[in-house]
C-alpha cells in the first residue's frame, strides 16, 4: 500500500530545540537574516577579536600600545576599509537585530528551559552591546584627540583618561562581557542554523568551545584595562588641550 505521507512530511528535518531554523522560501527576510548572521561573525566578530588583541598591547606599555595603534591606523585605505568592513556592517547588523528583538520572536513555550534562558540572554546581550559600541565609537573615534592621520600618539593617553571618568570602568567590563557572549553565543547559533554542525553531540560539543571562547575574550578584555588602570600618570603624556577632530 502506498505511503499517505505528504512531500513535506517525509523529508521534514529535526531541528535542535532552541535554535530558529533559516527557512527557504520566505521572501526577502530569508536574505536578510542570512546576512545579519554572517555579518555578526565576519567581519564584526573577526574586529571583535582582532580589537581585543590590540588592546592587549597596554600591558606592554604606552610605546608598544601606540605602535598598534599606529600600524592599523596607517594601514592603505584604512578609512575605506573601516567603512567597508567595520561601521557598515555593524551599522546593518544593531539596525537589523534592533528589528528582531522589537518583533519578539522568543515563545517561551517553543523553548526548553535552558534554551530559553541562553536565546533571552543572545538578545539582551545584542542591545547592550549594540549601545556599548554606539558610545565606545563615538567617544574614542569621533570626539577628543582624533586618532586618525597621525593622532596615534595619543592613543594610549586617551584611553587612560577615558577610565579616570566615573563609571568608565564598569561601562567597560559590562560591554566587554555582553559583546563576548553575543558573539560566542551567535557562532553556535551560526553553526547549528548554517548546518555546520549537525546532530545534537556535535553542537553540544561546539557549545563548549563557544564558552570558553566567550570567557577567553573576557579574560583579554579584563587584561587590556587591568594594563592601562596600572600604568603610572608619570608614564602617561598628556593629551592636547581643546583637541580638533579635523
Amino acid at each position: 500500500m502506498a505511503s499517505t505521507a505528504s512531500p513535506v512530511e517525509s523529508s521534514s528535518a529535526t531541528v535542535h530545540k532552541g535554535v530558529a531554523p533559516l527557512r527557504a522560501g520566505e521572501g526577502s527576510s530569508f536574505v536578510l537574516r542570512r546576512l545579519h548572521s554572517l555579518t555578526g561573525i565576519v567581519p564584526i566578530g573577526a574586529f571583535l577579536i582582532e580589537h581585543l588583541i590590540s588592546n592587549s598591547e597596554s600591558m606592554r606599555g604606552v610605546q608598544a600600545y601606540n605602535d598598534q595603534v599606529k600600524f592599523l591606523t596607517s594601514l592603505p585605505f584604512v578609512h575605506v576599509l573601516e567603512w567597508v568592513f567595520i561601521f557598515i556592517p555593524l551599522i546593518y547588523h544593531g539596525l537589523y537585530g534592533v528589528w528582531i528583538w522589537y518583533r519578539g520572536e522568543s515563545n517561551v513555550g517553543d523553548y526548553p528551559w535552558t534554551g530559553n534562558w541562553l536565546y533571552t540572554a543572545q538578545r539582551w546581550t545584542g542591545i547592550v552591546t549594540l549601545f556599548y559600541i554606539t558610545y565606545h565609537v563615538i567617544d574614542m573615534r569621533f570626539t577628543g584627540v582624533h586618532l586618525m592621520g597621525g593622532g596615534y600618539g595619543n592613543a594610549f593617553s586617551k584611553v587612560w583618561w577615558e577610565f579616570k571618568e566615573p563609571f568608565a570602568i564598569p561601562v567597560y567590563l559590562v560591554g566587554i562581557i555582553a559583546a563576548s557572549w553575543h558573539f560566542s553565543y551567535g557562532l553556535w547559533l551560526f553553526a547549528a542554523k548554517w548546518g555546520f554542525t549537525v546532530g545534537e553531540q556535535a553542537r553540544r560539543k561546539f557549545g563548549w568551545i563557544c564558552l570558553v571562547l566567550a570567557i577567553a575574550l573576557v579574560g583579554i578584555g579584563v587584561y587590556s584595562i587591568v594594563g592601562f588602570v596600572r600604568t603610572p600618570a608619570d608614564l602617561v603624556p598628556a593629551i592636547p588641550p581643546d583637541p580638533s577632530f579635523f
